[in-house]
């Protein structure tokens, strides 16, 4: 007969399962601290989840609990600020706990097996870098981008990353004896120095230093301004006190430039980068010196918000506005909205920056609930905001898709041996392959979208869902093969200047030029050390980046943002042309940027030339108020995915008919989403908005336990609060 062991406890533990519920399982053996990360059964598998609560009884959980299979080690047990945070997380976006505290935690720790850190590696160095440069030829370009690099000692991962060749390149030349290499923990390089301030950064020095308990800050900086140092001798003063620093930043593209200077100015500091470019070992080595308090600074894109910090003393989310920290799918939070929760549970300082701040946040320092701090200047005695020039292409004959006076600027600047950006924000050769005799053109079949011709790799591509088919060699309505690319790209870009250009360098920067690790960092090396006289660049270039000669900038296919049904699109074009022009002219170099547009006469544009983002967010803000929106009164979205459109429109219909009316609640009639169909399946939106934040979490908690009941076959439903997207 087997014996049963005796169960002296039960712990309610959270599980990555789509259920709003803890699970209670029987403890046999020691009791776990809460926080714990423990191995349980779940049907028929064995799966991971975290201790939130122990108890002398199963709660209310039916039938006899399973026990517990093991407390796992590899992870200190959760600290109750942690918790705490994805409790809220889960309730104010409505997801359930074991999902979000899975989302928060490093892949690894997500696994039912143990994790096992490795043992710590070293990092590699030149203590004299002109004399490794002497050692590499000329012709060896990308390796001498590489040794400029190890004047910061670098990790192997690290090296990898800015070219796929780096470590073994590197490994070589420390069998030669030209590179030190010593633990990563041991390094004391010498630190950069800090920048002299003007009046206006020494303003926003001593009042962010001087911050103590819950202080949230939107610090508004024109670009070029300065924003960075700022934040640099701002950390420097957290840092002296013994504690640590959270800085957010949008895209992992911005990430490496970032952690460069961040290690220039910090080298005996313990840092901590958490973003997607990591591998799992690197992501949760790194947390887990976070979470020991080791690393003293954490940088990381949108889920470092969670990343738990024994010694908070401040968060900085750089570049706030950017819609990068809102999570579109799974948990769709917004990490700038989670830190400053954060912020408010630590009682720490919050730094809020940017060029072009969201409305939401200029709505809540016009309230004072947010203190404002302004820098009007550029930070490098000398420099001023380019000269921003419209370039009207109504009626007018293009050249390869560029104006004639954007095609004589660019040509005056490299004559003076400056660099030219030039940005579209549009991937590929073309964004249509039509058919001139029939009108035909190559469209996703599994979305409401059309083919992006990519001409290098002779593939059709849908930029939605992944999908991509070879080029169509005919018409398949009317068998034409005379089918023609229809609009610009930027690879037609890269393949039309060297006729304009000759014998000058030509450098393609996006997603599809820079999909291999280690190939963006290669690329911008190039920019900065003017090895590129023009770049032609996406969104990915348009914020963050610094080069000393880029003065001028010429911005084609603006108008795009000002007839979208997106009532945020004024806003995001405002502040990526804004961004955009930002990157001309930040040292002593002047600097121009030429927007190609056909409503030269609309008055957005008139309010861009104005350079002053203020009256501008001024009267976006009255606009908004005047019509509740955002951030007027508060918005809930429901969106349902099935097979056709009329399923998803019923399932949303049985969702609204479960919300009761109320008094300045909005409940709109379910709608068809504005691309109707993409990755195979047929889309519909419910729109609720409320009078406040307040109210619509009490609609919500009301009304989900029922929706949550309903039999919606061939339907899959979620929930997105303070959708951005709409």
């Amino acid at each position: 007969m087997i014996k049963r062991e005796k169960v002296t406890a039960f712990a309610l533990v959270a599980l990555d399962v789509p259920l709003k519920k803890l699970f209670a399982y029987a403890l046999t053996g020691p009791i776990p601290a809460v926080g714990s990360r423990v191995l349980v059964p779940f049907g028929p598998r064995r799966i991971s989840g975290v201790v939130l609560e122990l108890r002398d009884d199963a709660a209310d959980f039916k039938g006899t609990p399973k026990a517990i299979l093991a407390v796992l080690d590899d992870l200190p047990p959760l600290p109750a600020e942690t918790l705490q945070l994805c409790q809220f997380v889960a309730h104010y976006y409505h997801y359930p706990i074991g999902a979000v505290i899975a989302a928060a935690l490093p892949k690894v720790f997500r696994s039912p097996t143990v994790f096992r850190e490795p043992a710590p590696s070293l990092v590699y160095f030149a203590e004299d870098v002109a004399e490794l440069l002497q050692q590499i030829p000329s012709r060896a370009p990308a390796q001498r981008r590489v040794a400029a690099h190890l004047a910061v000692p670098h990790t192997p991962a690290a090296l990898r990353r800015l070219h796929d060749s780096a470590w073994r390149w590197v490994k070589v030349w420390h069998e030669q004896g030209w590179l030190q290499s010593a633990l990563e923990a041991k390094v004391l390089a010498k630190a950069s120095d800090n920048l002299a301030l003007n009046a206006e950064q020494s303003q926003v020095l001593t009042e962010l230093t001087g911050a103590r308990g819950f202080a949230p800050f939107l610090l508004y900086g024109i670009t070029g301004s300065g924003k960075t140092e700022v934040y640099l001798q701002t950390i420097a003063q957290v840092l002296a006190r013994g504690l640590q620093v959270l800085v957010l930043i949008p895209e992992i593209n911005l990430t490496p430039q970032l952690e460069g200077r961040f290690r220039a100015r910090f080298p005996g500091v313990p840092m901590a980068a958490l973003h997607s470019g990591l591998n799992d070992t690197e992501r949760a080595v790194n947390w887990l010196s976070a979470l020991r308090g080791e690393a003293k600074i954490v940088l990381g894109t949108r889920l470092a918000v969670f990343t738990p910090l024994p010694q908070l003393g401040m968060i900085i989310v750089d570049e706030e506005h950017d819609p990068s920290f809102k999570q579109q799918e799974g948990l769709r939070y917004s990490a700038r909205d989670v830190a400053v929760y954060r912020a408010r549970q630590a009682k720490v300082p919050i730094v809020l920056g940017s060029a072009t701040p969201s409305i939401e946040s200029w709505a809540n320092a016009k309230a004072k609930r947010y203190r404002m701090l302004t820098l009007s200047e550029r930070a490098v005695p000398g420099a001023v905001l380019p000269k921003i020039t419209l370039l009207p292409v109504k009626n007018v004959g293009l050249v390869d898709g560029l104006h004639v006076m954007a095609l004589a600027a660019m040509h005056a600047a490299l004559d003076r041996g400056e660099q030219v950006l030039i940005f579209l924000n549009r991937r590929g050769f073309s964004p249509v392959l039509q058919c001139g005799e029939c009108g035909w053109m190559a469209c996703c079949t599994h979305c409401s979208a059309r083919l992006v011709l990519h001409l290098k790799e002779r593939r059709l591509r849908c930029h939605h869902c992944g999908y991509e088919q070879a080029i169509t060699p005919a018409c398949p309505d009317c068998g034409n093969h005379d089918l023609k690319p229809v609009g610009q790209g930027t690879q037609r870009m890269e393949e039309s200047l060297p006729l304009h250009f000759p014998g000058k360098k030509i450098l393609r920067i996006d997603r599809d030029s820079t999909s291999k690790k280690g190939e963006l960092d290669a690329a911008l090396a190039q920019v900065h050390s003017g090895e590129v006289d023009i770049v032609i660049g996406t969104q990915m270039l348009a914020k963050g980046h610094d080069f000393d000669l880029l003065t001028t900038v010429v911005v084609l296919n603006a108008d795009t943002g000002l007839y979208s049904v997106d009532f945020r699109a004024e806003e995001r074009l405002f502040a990526l042309l804004t961004q955009v022009a930002g990157r001309a002219g930040r040292r002593e170099l002047p600097g121009e940027v030429f927007i190609q547009t056909a409503f030269s006469d609309h008055p957005f544009y008139h309010q861009l030339l104005a350079r002053d983002f203020a009256p501008f967010a001024d009267r976006t803000l009255h606009e908004r108020q005047m019509m509740l929106l955002p951030p007027a009164n508060a918005w809930a979205l429901f969106r349902a995915d099935a097979p056709e459109l009329e399923q998803a429109l019923s399932a949303l219909a049985q969702i609204r008919a479960c919300i009761a009316p109320e008094p300045h609640l909005l409940l709109n009639q379910p709608v068809a989403a504005t691309m109707l169909k993409k990755a195979g399946v047929e889309r519909a939106q419910l729109l609720i908005a409320a009078q406040s934040k307040v109210q619509l979490q009490a609609v919500l908690d009301e009304a989900l336990p029922t929706i949550a009941a309903l039999k919606l076959p061939k339907v899959r439903w979620s929930l997105d609060v303070d959708p951005i997207e709409v």
